[in-house]
């Protein structure tokens, strides 16, 4: 069984198939949240007592605390351009598609409206670029070299400090901010093949800095945080072909990822 690894794209494959049950699944977690939060009477004036530890303190209130997450991701790729004297070339085009995220979450308590948050996960993500035929002005060229796919599995690290409101009613909004790095689990930084062999080369390790902001929903057993999180690279991600005026990578000053996340946190 574990033979089928070995085979030329069943890796992917693999990943693609969880990825596709992974977007079930979340529509039915999203659906069961809602009728859970509408048990709960979120939008009424009642106060949830949000004690899933009893016994042992009110959890909102413990120094460390803990939970996961599940959620979507977007990835970009934001261009610099070093195009001197040929003014006609476009920009690369890049068609991103939806990815998952899952990972872990662990919570300092700092006071009552400061967190540290560390959240390592999984994260799965596929983008498309797109060239123009004038970037291959005086070559012989395919159709198959005006495209490339950049299929990505990133290990990520983010510290992040989050900072919350009073809480209202079942309603606690805040944002968070932070540093993280990633490793690129795809990348193929050490393949000696790159563009003229089909191969377009990322870097395995990332810096990126992120922002974003959500808000904590008290249930009656747990805690639901819907989030959105925008992620910027601080550094370039390119690899560069051999040939110095190759015309996939020669005009590209510096290629940084961006990106979005939309997760879901249950504590």
């Amino acid at each position: 069984m574990l033979k089928i690894f070995h085979k030329p794209l069943a890796w992917q494959q693999f990943i693609n198939h969880l990825s596709n049950n992974m977007k079930r699944f979340f529509a039915v977690i999203l659906f069961l949240l809602t009728i859970q939060a509408s048990n709960a009477q979120l939008f009424s004036k009642e106060k949830v007592t949000y004690d899933a530890n009893q016994g042992r303190g009110s959890t909102d209130n413990r120094l460390l605390r803990w939970g996961y997450f599940l959620g979507f991701n977007s990835y970009d790729y934001n261009f610099d351009y070093d195009f001197g004297n040929q003014a006609d070339l476009r920009d690369i085009y890049v068609k991103k598609s939806p990815g998952f995220n899952v990972g872990l979450i662990g919570n300092l308590r700092v006071n009552s409206f400061i967190d540290l948050r560390f959240e390592p996960g999984l994260l799965i993500t596929t983008r498309e670029l797109y060239y123009s035929q004038t970037y291959f002005t005086g070559t012989a060229f395919r159709t198959s070299d005006l495209t490339r796919e950049v299929k990505s599995t990133y290990i990520h690290f983010p510290l992040l400090v989050k900072i919350s409101t009073k809480r209202v009613n079942n309603f606690k909004p805040f944002i968070l901010g932070g540093f993280s790095t990633a490793i690129n689990l795809s990348s193929n930084e050490n393949n000696p093949e790159d563009n003229s062999s089909g191969q377009f080369r990322v870097k395995k390790n990332g810096l990126y800095y992120e922002l974003g902001f959500g808000v904590d929903l008290y249930l009656y057993n747990f805690k639901f945080t819907p989030s959105i999180r925008g992620l910027f690279s601080l550094k370039d991600e390119l690899v560069r072909d051999n040939d110095p005026n190759s015309p996939w990578t020669s005009n590209i000053a510096g290629m940084k990822t961006r990106g979005v996340f939309v997760n879901f946190t249950f504590q």
